[in-house]
C-alpha cells in the first residue's frame, strides 16, 4: 500500500486534486504517524507495548481539504484497525452506549464503552470536531483520556484551533484539561490554504432554482454529486439534550426538504446549531408562503437568518423568485429581508472571507 505523499501525488497526476502546498505540509504529519503504527513491534510476553505516537489535531479554514487529506491517511493504514466517522456521529453513539451500560446497572459506565472502543481499534479519525453540547463537554475528558492511555492514536479535524472549541460554553472552566490534553497528546497543525475548495466548485454555479421541477432536481442532484461524489451519512445535533437529524450529510454539505428543517417545531438555537455544522446546505422544495403556512415561514425565516450569518452557501429550490415567496398575509414586510438575504446568498463569492 501506498504512504500518504504516494497517494496524494497519484490523486494530482489523475486530475483529482490540484497542487497545494498547505494541503503538501501536512502529510509529513500523517507519513510520521503512518509509520510508527506500521513499524512498531508487536507487544510482548515480557515486553511493554510501545508508546503510541502523537495524534494529529489538523484544523484551519472550512473547503480547504482537511477531511481529504484525512481520507488518504485512512487509505495508507493497510491493516490497521481505523475508524473514520464525524465526531458528531461519534458522541451519539457513546451517550447511546452510556445509556444501555447505565440501563443495565453499571455503576462506571465510561469504563465500558471506552473499553470496547479501544479494543476494536488502534486509529480514531474524526471528522469536524467541535463541542457545542453540555453532556459532551462534560463527557469527553475522561472518555478521552481512557482512549490515550489504551494507545489509540487519534486524528481529527476542526474548523477551529483546540483553545476555541466549546467557547462562551456553559461550565466552560471544566473543560479545559480536555483542551490541554489534547495539546500534549496531538500535534496541531494549521491548514492555512488560501483556496477554499468548495466554494470554487460552486463559483459562476446557479444555485437557486425554481420551479422546483424535475430540471431542478437533475440540477441539484449533480451539485450535490459534485460536492459529495454521492456519499452521505445521517448526522445527529444536540441541542439542549433534543436531538436534530440531517438524514443526508457528507463533508459540510448537506441536503434536505423544506418541511425536514421548517415543518417541525425547531427554534433559534436548533438553526444557529445546524449553521455551526454546515458550509453548505441544499434545501428544497421551499414552497409559497402566506398565513396558510405562518408557522413554517417563521421558522424559515430563522433558518435563513442563521445560515446568513453564519455564512453558509445555500443552494435552494422554491416555487417562485424571493421577492414572490411571500405575497400575502401577515409578516409580508418582516419577509423583505429575509427576501433580499436570499438574493444576495446567490452571489458567485457569498460566504468567502473579505
Amino acid at each position: 500500500m501506498a504512504n500518504v505523499n504516494t497517494i496524494y501525488e497519484r490523486r494530482i497526476a489523475e486530475g483529482e486534486l490540484s497542487e497545494d502546498a498547505a494541503q503538501r505540509s501536512v502529510l509529513p504529519e500523517f507519513e510520521r504517524i503512518r509509520e510508527a503504527l506500521l513499524t512498531a513491534p508487536k507487544r510482548g510476553l515480557f515486553r511493554r507495548a510501545p508508546e503510541p505516537p502523537k495524534g494529529l489535531y489538523l484544523w484551519g479554514g472550512v473547503g480547504r481539504g482537511k477531511s481529504m487529506l484525512m481520507d488518504l491517511f485512512v487509505e495508507s493504514l493497510e491493516d490497521v484497525p481505523v475508524r473514520r466517522v464525524h465526531f458528531h456521529a461519534f458522541m451519539q453513539e457513546v451517550h447511546t452506549a452510556l445509556h444501555k451500560a447505565r440501563s443495565e446497572g453499571v455503576e462506571d459506565a465510561v469504563k465500558p464503552v471506552a473499553k470496547a472502543i479501544t479494543d476494536s481499534v488502534k486509529v480514531l479519525a474524526f471528522d469536524e470536531m467541535q463541542i457545542t453540547d453540555i453532556t459532551d463537554a462534560m463527557l469527553v475528558g475522561r472518555l478521552f483520556e481512557m482512549l490515550f492511555d489504551a494507545g489509540v492514536v487519534v486524528v481529527t479535524t476542526s474548523n477551529r484551533v483546540p483553545d476555541e472549541l466549546y467557547k462562551n460554553g456553559l461550565n466552560r472552566q471544566l473543560f479545559l484539561p480536555f483542551i490541554e490534553m489534547l495539546k500534549t497528546r496531538m500535534v496541531v497543525h494549521e491548514l492555512a490554504s488560501d483556496t477554499d475548495y468548495r466554494q470554487d466548485r460552486l463559483s459562476g454555479s446557479k444555485v437557486y432554482f425554481t420551479p422546483p421541477d424535475a430540471a431542478a432536481r437533475d440540477e441539484i442532484d449533480a451539485i450535490w454529486q459534485d460536492l459529495t461524489g454521492g456519499r452521505s451519512e445521517v448526522l445527529e445535533l444536540v441541542v439542549k439534550g433534543r436531538r436534530i437529524e440531517l438524514s443526508r450529510y457528507n463533508n459540510g454539505v448537506a441536503r434536505a426538504e423544506f418541511y425536514q428543517l421548517c415543518g417541525h417545531m425547531l427554534g433559534p438555537g436548533d438553526y444557529l446549531a445546524i449553521a455551526d455544522a454546515l458550509r453548505v446546505l441544499i434545501l428544497e422544495d421551499i414552497p409559497r408562503l402566506s398565513r396558510q403556512n405562518f408557522n413554517e415561514a417563521k421558522r424559515f425565516v430563522t433558518l435563513i437568518d442563521a445560515l446568513y450569518e453564519a455564512k453558509v452557501r445555500l443552494i435552494a429550490s422554491a416555487a417562485a423568485e424571493p421577492e414572490m415567496l411571500y405575497v400575502e398575509g401577515e409578516g409580508t414586510f418582516e419577509f423583505e429581508r429575509t427576501a433580499s438575504r436570499l438574493r444576495e446568498m446567490q452571489s458567485i463569492d457569498w460566504g468567502q472571507p473579505g
